[in-house]
C-alpha cells in the first residue's frame, strides 16, 4: 500500500459513491488505475464493507443508549453464545467484547425506552449469564463516524 492507497481510502470513506473519473482527479492517476487499486484493495480486505449511513431520527430510532454488559462466566461457548446474540439482535448497531471492567460494550438505537426495555427483559434479565449490564442514554450526538484514516 502506498501513498496514493491510502489517498484513494480517505476519499471513499468520507463517500463510496465517487466515481474513479472523480478520484482519479483528485489523486492524480487514471481512472483505469484507480479502478484497478480499488478492486485490489476490495479484494484483500483493506475495503471490508461499502454501506449507507442512515439518519436513525428520520427512520424513528431517535434514542441510542450505550451499554456495559458484565457476563457471570466468560469460557468461550458463553462467550460465543453472546457474540451471536448480539450479531443477531437487530438494535445492536456495535458490540466489542473488551478489557476491563466491562465484557462487552454496546451501542444500541431504538426507537424509545419500552423499546430498550424489551432488549433487557430478552438478553439479559431472561439470559442467567449476565452478571450485571450499565445503561448511559445518548443526549447528543456529538460525533459519529466509521473513519480509520
Amino acid at each position: 500500500m502506498d501513498d496514493n492507497d491510502l489517498h484513494i481510502l480517505r476519499l471513499v470513506q468520507g463517500n463510496a459513491r465517487l466515481t474513479a473519473e472523480t478520484i482519479s482527479q483528485d489523486v492524480g492517476l487514471s481512472p483505469a488505475a484507480v479502478q484497478k487499486r480499488l478492486k485490489k484493495l476490495r479484494e484483500t480486505g483493506v475495503i471490508e464493507k461499502e454501506i449507507a449511513v442512515l439518519s436513525p431520527a428520520k427512520l424513528g430510532r431517535e434514542m441510542t443508549i450505550l451499554v456495559e454488559v458484565i457476563l457471570e462466566r466468560e469460557n468461550r461457548a458463553h462467550l460465543d453464545s453472546f457474540k451471536r446474540k448480539m450479531r443477531n439482535a437487530p438494535c445492536v448497531q456495535q458490540c466489542y467484547y473488551t478489557t476491563g471492567e466491562a465484557d462487552f460494550m454496546l451501542i444500541l438505537v431504538v426507537s424509545d425506552i419500552q423499546e430498550y426495555e424489551v432488549f433487557t427483559q430478552e438478553h439479559f434479565f431472561d439470559e442467567s449469564n449476565i452478571s450485571r449490564f450499565k445503561t448511559s442514554i445518548v443526549m447528543d450526538r456529538v460525533k459519529t463516524s466509521l473513519d480509520v484514516l
